[in-house]
């Protein structure tokens, strides 16, 4: 009998010990190693010659990209889906994985053969969700198993132009005696339709789980296999869903693709902007509007900001959709550089929309609201302010100064705060129609905001 190989592997880096430890030394994280049994793989020649080419010898010409259908997911992916790319795409459960996919198949299989591989659904429930969201598929092939194999083994017979897998914690290999869903299987699982897509030239996708921290089920090595990882982020309770690429190795990782979730399936959101400040409240402190950029697509996002009285020794503060040491590192900077204090008030910062700011131009918006919020100024509804804050209470200059400017005068707003060192880099025919404000420091900022509102209140002191 084989004797079989018991190691120990942590879920989240996939290092690898010879006996169990509470704590991986790998990325620090407890609780994470858990038991595998693998049997020994006998040991086979290939009997092949490889023959290395060199850089001049490879042609990419006869290279396209399969377009989707959905524009926004085309975006993200850099044009479309490569030939021979591997695609992850990651997301919580019920935000809508399943649906895009299955989406994008009604406009795949019109020219392309298309396979939809389920190993959680059979295909009657795929038909019927098919149905529902007005799939008719006529070059769309369903298969429900979850053999790794056996499933690798009709793409090669069929041969069909993309394929999809609808889970890969669902796939097995038999020969592994490790459960569905475990590291090993995970991991040898997407090995397999790696090589297959590599090996035939078929774009395959493949959804993968998400843990509870957020990130994705199994180990770091998975998403150094594929080539491409897309994050699906919402909240269920909302209809908007955000689309992004954390790793995308046939385009940016900045892009990202916006939908919104209706009774027959997802819709592009061809203008995030409008979107984001849909619903935009008049006459309340505590609101500024940040042109961010993700990407190559200039937005504009609303930043709110609660600034209470404290009932407690210590004051709270809370962010959401925006990093918390920064939120403190600017309150740090507004006491220290302009003399406001918050050491006796809460302070709570949300961006709206479920949009999460990690740019840091972002700074500028955050701190003026947090300033409207402390001095209960209304700030003026067709003012726009974007610009990265120094420990020296400095604005710096952000990129892509222009395109934020364009998409502000686009919308209708008529008043932009920049950094002092982004006027230069402007283009005078983007700021036809808006007055363009630079500011150098947090204390002009607070000036130019109040002489945008023509006239109106001073600053309380």
């Amino acid at each position: 009998m084989t004797k079989q190989k018991v190691s120990y592997i942590c879920s989240e880096c996939g290092h690898v010990y010879p006996k169990w430890v509470g704590r991986c030394t790998e990325c620090g994280e407890w609780n994470t190693i858990s038991e595998q049994v693998e049997l020994p793989r006998a040991s086979v020649k290939s009997g092949r010659t490889l023959v290395p080419k060199t850089l001049g010898e490879i042609s990419t010409e006869d290279d396209p990209r399969y377009l989707t259908g959905s524009a926004e997911l085309d975006r993200v992916l850099g044009g479309g889906l490569v030939a021979g790319s591997l695609v992850l795409l990651s997301g919580d459960p019920g935000v809508g994985k399943s649906t895009l996919l299955l989406q994008i198949c009604d406009h795949l299989d019109k020219t392309r053969k298309v396979l939809y591989v389920s190993g959680e659904e059979s295909e009657r429930q795929i038909k019927l969700r098919a149905d529902r969201l007005g799939v008719s598929g006529e070059n769309l092939y369903l298969l429900s198993d979850n053999d790794c194999e056996a499933v690798n083994a009709s793409i090669v017979e069929e041969k069909p132009d993309v394929v999809i897998i609808d889970s890969i914690q669902t796939m097995q290999i038999t020969e592994i005696s490790s459960a569905q869903g475990s590291i090993t299987q995970v991991r040898e699982c997407t090995t397999l339709f790696m090589q297959t897509a590599k090996r035939y030239g078929i774009p395959i996708i493949i959804v993968g789980h998400v843990n509870k921290d957020g990130g994705i089920a199994g180990p770091k090595v998975l998403e150094h296999i594929v080539d491409t990882v897309l994050t699906f982020e919402g909240d269920k309770q909302l209809s908007y869903r955000i689309l992004r690429a954390v790793k995308n190795r046939f385009g940016s990782t900045n892009e990202i693709g916006v939908f919104r979730m209706a009774d027959k399936g997802l819709e592009e959101v061809p203008n995030p902007s409008e979107m984001l400040l849909s619903g935009r409240p008049t006459g309340s402190s505590g609101i500024s509007v940040l042109c961010t950029l993700e990407g190559s697509r200039p937005l504009l996002s609303e930043v709110q900001s609660l600034v209470a009285k404290t009932s407690f020794g210590n004051p709270r503060r809370s962010a959401d959709g925006f990093d918390y040491n920064r939120l403190c590192l600017i309150l740090a900077v507004l006491e220290k550089r302009t003399g406001y204090m918050f050491g006796q008030f809460d302070v709570y910062v949300n961006i709206t929309g479920g949009m999460r700011l990690t740019e840091p131009a972002a700074d500028a918006a955050v701190a003026l609201s947090l300033f409207s919020g402390l001095c209960d100024l209304v700030l003026p509804e067709d003012l726009a302010v974007f610009g990265e804050i120094g420990l020296g209470g400095e604005l710096r200059a952000v990129s892509h100064a222009s395109e934020r400017v364009r998409e502000c005068s686009r919308l209708g707003f008529k008043t932009c705060i920049v950094p002092k060192a982004s006027l230069s880099s402007l283009d005078k025919r983007d700021c036809t129609g808006i007055r363009v404000i630079g500011a150098a420091n947090l204390n002009q900022l607070f000036k130019a905001a109040e002489s945008a509102k023509n006239g109106g209140e001073k600053r309380p002191s």
